[in-house]
């Protein structure tokens, strides 16, 4: 649990936050399946609309497949919304009423989901197509990312300029993510380690996400979500493609396709609902990524991650 996070509020002053790729673990979900109807309701749907064993690779792993793109972004969605539903049950959930929603890369599909912007069906089935055409396009243009620490912006996309590479993510004050192809990102990593960089660490992931390398998997992901049908949400949604609420479907439909191979701004998104007024942010399981980001953001803001069944004592 994050700072704070016994608080009671309601109005609106809530937000709840679904992680991103990166966030899975082997074992996630499993203590909520085994102890809470809930949970078990929306592993057993996905189930059977899946093509592999989703409990099993949550619950089991082998952690080589949970992070193999096409596997974890359905079983992170799935966590996810099945943390979801464990909270709604409780018996302190409707003291937090939640005022936005937001998703970090494909969390904003989990977010969609949760808002009733996309049924729990077409979600599924989208971020099973979204983990595999990523997965094609980081094969067909190999790629990679790395985390830079203590750098301007101003500076890492001078660099990026010079070398190719592209800025992926805008995470949290002093950590922004280049993303792009493997020969560029390498160049870039060098160069900003001279310019000053505190820290640039290349990430364990399969290819450049959120960058130019998956404009394949945006291709094909745009044919898919023309069977997919988007709604007005229940609850606004802000895109960490704009930093805003987006309510038109037709951009909603834009935005999770630009999303793969443009810039996420998730520092941007969260200072725009800090900016609404909220103070409480409902970080849903795989992890605590999210947590971690919102406290290097505003540490005043009070936090609850709701990862492990422990941690869902705090609203029973």
């Amino acid at each position: 649990m994050g700072s704070g996070g016994d608080g009671v509020v309601g109005g609106g002053g809530v937000a709840y936050l679904f992680p991103g790729q990166g966030s899975q673990f082997v074992g996630m979900g499993k203590d909520l399946y085994e102890r809470y109807a809930a949970a078990k309701k929306v592993y057993d749907h996905a189930a059977g609309l899946l093509d592999f064993d989703i409990g099993g690779t949550c619950f089991e792993g082998p952690a080589e497949k949970l992070a193999q793109t096409r596997y974890s972004q359905p079983a992170i969605f799935v966590t996810s919304l099945a943390a979801l539903e464990v909270f709604k049950a409780c018996t302190r959930a409707k003291e937090f009423v939640p005022g936005f929603a937001a998703g970090l890369s494909l969390g904003e599909a989990t977010a969609l989901v949760a808002a009733g912007a996309i049924s729990f069906e077409d979600g599924v089935k989208f971020v099973r197509l979204r983990g595999l055409y990523m997965d094609e396009a980081a094969r067909e243009t190999p790629g990679m990312m790395a985390a830079v620490l203590g750098a301007e912006l101003g500076v890492v996309e001078k660099v990026c300029k010079l070398t190719g590479a592209e800025v992926g993510n805008l995470n949290a004050p002093g950590q922004i993510v280049i993303s792009g192809r493997k020969k560029c990102v390498e160049e870039a990593i060098e160069r900003l380690r001279e310019n000053g960089a505190k820290k640039v660490i290349p990430l364990e992931v399969s290819g450049g996400f959120h960058s130019s390398c998956m404009e394949s998997a945006c291709r094909k992901i745009a044919h898919s979500l023309d069977h997919v049908v988007i709604q007005k949400s229940l609850i606004p949604v802000v895109s960490n493609l704009t930093a805003d609420i987006e309510e038109d479907p037709a951009r909603i439909r834009q935005n999770l396709i630009w999303q793969m191979n443009h810039r996420t701004l998730w520092e941007d998104s969260m200072r725009f609902i800090i900016g609404k007024g909220v103070r409480t942010f409902i970080e849903f399981s795989p992890g605590k990524v999210l947590n971690g980001l919102l406290r290097k953001i505003d540490p005043e803001v009070k936090t609850i991650s709701l990862s492990t069944a422990e941690d869902f004592h705090v609203v029973e």
